[in-house]
């Protein structure tokens, strides 16, 4: 539903376009009326929070699941050589 009140918004493009494409800040009506406020500290403000929400996304996997499946191949190769090392030549 659409009313006939009119908004100001800012679209700041992504910092990273894998993540979102556009960030839509709407702004109080005011945000501009403010004494000391300019529009390019409001602009600057949004490209800011834009920026840090897609810094702060970056989630890395955890340690297990970014080493390659062939390193636990050869820790169990080596596990089992050791095993089998210590079974023959101390017993």
């Amino acid at each position: 539903m659409v009313k006939g009140i009119s908004r100001r918004v800012i679209v700041v493009d992504s910092p990273d376009p894998k993540l979102f494409e556009q960030a839509i800040f709407i702004l109080r009506n005011d945000a501009l009326a403010r004494e000391g406020v300019t529009a390019q500290q409001v602009l600057g403000e949004a490209c800011r929070i834009a920026r840090g929400y897609a810094d702060g996304r970056m989630v890395r996997p955890p340690l297990w699941r970014r080493v390659p499946r062939w390193c636990y191949f050869a820790a169990a190769a080596l596990a089992a050589v050791g095993l089998w090392a210590v079974i023959t030549f101390l017993l």
